[in-house]
Formats: structure tokens, sequence, C-alpha cells
């Protein structure tokens, strides 16, 4: 039965038998009938050789070397597709069917094809039938063989001096010889170590060596230690001058540089003290400054409670006497139906009284009683009728009153909107009603008697032009004039009392009938 055999990654698979010339050599491949497989290990392995070896002086010594050695899985000349050139070539030594680097060069007609692989399998196909332990000392067996032939070559034509001093020429000689004849079986030596050279049985040659050379490191020893307590000894010396001269040099500068310390650190002082200084003035006037700000943000906010006062009392007023309507309106509207009602009750009392009385009468005349009964009615439906017109007239007066008020209220409130607010309107009606002149007439009686120095000025024309001219020899527009230019003083009186600044729209009325009496006449109104 035809069987899939796979490799591991450290073996091969040689495949002999129908169909194969030779041998081929994979990873992984079909077995069919009439074909055997081998699976061999392509890991290198170690191989230590203790070689007793006599140089070219006749000398012996013993010479352990260590070589890494496997099969070269590189050098795959069997799977290069060749041409029909008979003439050799080289063959290839990186991949599969990869050009040649080695440089060596092999004929394309011998069985192995220069496959190192297959030189390898062909050589562990005569190791014999148990492949875990034959394996291992057949090889071991022919590459000692090779080793020590080759070495034992090499150091019979070298002197001891030649090996001992040029070891890494004796070392790459070695490896030279050595894989020209490992090539031939498909190996490759990855690492050569020799080690250190040791002196063979009944010779002390290399003993000797080094005896003479400890007694030469030893007298040149004793020789340097002389020498070096002879250097240590006078350099202790000068360095002992040396070190009590620098500390000197040391203390003068420490000195030095203490007093320009010293200097510079009281200079620091007086700026740091001068700097403290000009920091808590700047520290007290910013707390000063901080104080009065504060101060006058809180005459700012008392002013807007007093206004934002005035103005809550003033809606209180203007509710309090729409309430006060209110209640008039429903207290009349009651008086006047209980004296309907009254009246009403009087009425029909006296028609039952008359009515008795008639009725007591013995008899009289039936139409004199129908009419004086019939008049009594009329007179009293006519007095009921005119008392209940008299309080529908009077609920009715009381209504208007109330929704006066209402309208009122409504436009004080319009009023507040068109004057910026209850300031600008509790403005208005203050300019209204006189309140600013009443202010102007009591501060004139507050300062009365303190005889102040009160300072009149013209402007324009009119100064000095009439100065010899009587009280009224000054035009209308004179006068105005200065009546309008006491304002400002006014003005700046009465908001330093009351906290309250007359409107720019105000101004703006006067000075508007300033201008109008200023460019034609003296009459109100432009007329001539």
């Amino acid at each position: 039965m035809a069987s899939y055999r796979i490799a591991a990654p450290d073996e091969y698979l040689a495949i002999t038998g129908m169909g194969i010339k030779s041998i081929k050599i994979t990873k992984a491949a079909w077995v069919w009938p009439f074909q055997r497989c081998m699976r061999f290990s392509v890991q290198p392995h170690d191989y230590a050789v203790n070689l007793q070896a006599m140089t070219k002086e006749k000398l012996q010594f013993l010479l352990p070397v260590v070589f890494t050695i496997g099969p070269d899985v590189n050098e795959r000349g069997a799977n290069k597709k060749f041409t029909s050139d008979p003439h050799p070539h080289y063959s290839g030594a990186g991949s599969e069917g990869g050009p040649a680097t080695d440089g060596h060069v092999h004929d394309h007609r011998r069985e192995d094809q220069g496959d190192a692989l297959m030189k390898y399998a062909m050589l562990l196909a005569d190791s014999g039938n148990n492949k875990n332990v034959n394996d291992r000392l057949f090889l071991e067996n022919i590459v000692k063989g090779v080793i020590e032939g080759e070495t034992r070559v090499l150091v019979s034509s070298m002197t001891m001096e030649e090996i001992f001093t040029e070891r890494e020429v004796f070392k790459r000689r070695i490896f030279r010889n050595i894989k020209s004849e490992l090539d031939q079986l498909g190996l490759y030596i990855y690492n050569a170590n020799v080690k250190e050279l040791k002196d063979a049985p009944n010779s002390i040659y290399f003993e000797s060596l080094s005896r003479k050379a400890h007694e030469g490191a030893t007298n040149q020893a004793r020789i340097d230690v002389a020498e070096a307590q002879l250097r240590g000894n006078v350099g202790e010396t000068q360095r002992k001058g040396e070190q009590e001269r620098e500390i000197a040099k040391i203390h003068a500068e420490t000195a030095v540089q203490k007093t320009e310390r010293d200097i510079e650190r009281a200079s620091a002082e007086a700026v740091l003290a001068t700097r403290k200084t000009e920091l808590n003035r700047d520290v007290e006037i910013s707390r000063i400054q901080a104080i009065r700000k504060t101060e006058t943000q809180d005459e700012e906010l008392k002013r807007e409670v007093q206004i934002k006062r005035a103005a809550a009392e003033m809606e209180r007023l203007r509710a309090s006497d729409v309430v006060k309507a209110t209640i008039a309106r429903e207290s009349k509207q009651q008086a006047a139906d209980a004296a309907a009602y009254e009246i009403e009750a009087e009425a029909k009392a006296d028609y039952e009284k008359q009515r008795q009385n008639a009725e007591a009468g013995v008899y009289k005349t039936k139409v004199d009683t129908d009419a004086a009964a019939y008049k009594t009615k009329q007179d009293a439906e006519a007095w009921s009728y005119a008392a209940v017109k008299n309080a529908d007239a009077n609920l009715q007066t009381k209504l208007r009153e109330a929704e006066g008020m209402a309208a009122i209220a409504d436009a004080y409130s319009k009023m507040s909107a068109a004057f910026g607010g209850p300031a600008g309107l509790l403005q208005y009606m203050m300019i209204e009603k006189g309140t600013y002149v009443e202010l102007a007439k009591a501060n004139a009686e507050a300062i009365r008697g303190l005889q102040p120095k009160i300072s009149v000025w013209n402007t324009g024309a009119e100064a000095g032009a009439d100065a010899g001219a009587g009280a009224g020899g000054q035009s209308s527009t004179a006068t105005m004039r200065n009546i309008y230019q006491m304002l400002p003083p006014l003005m700046s009186t009465i908001n330093e009392q009351t906290g309250i600044t007359l409107p720019e729209w105000q101004f703006g009325r006067m000075a508007g009938q300033m201008s109008q009496m200023e460019r034609g006449d003296d009459k109100p109104n432009g007329k001539q």
C-alpha cells in the first residue's frame, strides 16, 4: 500500500526503489510499493579527540580538540536542473536548485551528483540495520579517524613554537585539511575548538616552560615591587608638600571668598528689606483701595435698594388704593341693596296698613279707596325704583373710579417701561410734581444765613454788554440761558443728597426750547 511520509524538522527522507534511479532526498513524499524509505537526522554532533602527536623537533604532547560536525544541508546538487553540457560545473550551495557558492566543482554524471545529503544517506546505508546505535558509532569512528590522521600530518610539519604561538593559524590549517576530507562524506564542520596543549606521558616540556615563566614573572614582580616602593615613597613626599601648599592656598582663597560672600549677603539683605517695605506699602495701598471700593459698592447698593424700596412702596400704595376702591364699591352696593330692601319692606308695610285701615273703615267710597291705594302703590314703586336706580348709579360710579385707577396703574406701568424702569418714572413724577424745586427751596432755606460764596456768571454775547442796564434790561433769551446754566449745580446737589439723576430727555427738551428761543424771537411758541 502507498503511504505518505513526512519528516521531522531535523530529519530528511531517503527513498530508493521503483522509479528512482539513485536516491531521492526529500522532506515529504508518497512511498509506493517496491520502494524503501529511510529517515535520517541532520543534527550536528560534537566529536572530542584527545590526540597524542609529535612535532617537527620530535617533541610529544597531547592535543585536545572538539569538532562540531553534521550533514551539509545547503549543498543540494541532486535537486538542481542540469543541462546537457558534458563539462563539469558548480553545484548548488544555497537552497534547493540555487546557484553554487562554495566554489567546488562536481561532475553531474556522478551517482551522487554532488549532493551532500545523498552522500550522507549512502554513508549511513553501510552502518547496519540498528540505526539508533550503529549510526552514531559508525560516524564517530570515521570522523575521529579523519581528524586524527589529518592533525598528525599537520603537527609533524610544524615546530612547537609555531603551534604554541600561532594558535589561530594552526586552527585554520586543521579546519581546512579536515574539511576537504569530510566533504567527500557530505559532512560539514560547524565549529572547531583547540583546547590547551598538555604534556604527553613522561614529558615535562610544558611544565618546564611554565616553571621558567613563573620564576621569571616572580623575579620581575620583585623588581617591579621595589621600583614601585621607590616611586611610592618619593611620590608620597611630593604629594604631602603639594598637599600642604594647596591647603594653604585654599585657606587664603576661602577667607577672600568668605569676605566677598559677607558683602554680597549684606547687600542682598538690604535689597530684601527695601523690597519688603515696598511690598508692604503696595499691600497697604491695595487694602485701602479695596476698602474704598467696597464702601463705594455698598453706597451704590444702598441707593439701588432705596430706589427699589420706593418703587415697591409706590406699587403697594397703588394696590392699596385699588383694593380700597373695590371694598368701597362692594360696601356701597350692599348698603344700596339694604336700603332698597328696607324701602320695599316699608312700602309693603304701609300698603298693608292702609289696606287694613281701608278694610277697617266702615264703608268708604270704593273709588276713593281704590284711588288712594293705587296712588300709594305707584308712589311706593316709584320710590323703590328711584332707590334702585340711585344704588346702580353709585355702583357704576365706583366701578368707573376703580377702572380709572386700573387705567392709571396700567399707564404708570407703561410710563415706567418708557422711562427705563421705576427709577425713571419716579424722576419724571418728581419733576412734574415740582419735587426738585421744593428740594432747591429746602436747600436754600438750609444755607440761609451761612453767607455762602456764590459765583454767578454769564456766557455768550451778553457777557458785560448789559452792565449798565437795569434789572429789566436783559432779554428773555438771556434770562432763560442764565436759568438753564444754574441747573447743572442744582442737579449735582440733588444727586449728592438724594442719589437721583435728571434723565437726559429732560435736558434735551429744555435745550430745544432754548434753541427755539435763540433763533428768532422772545415770544413763546414762535408767535410774532
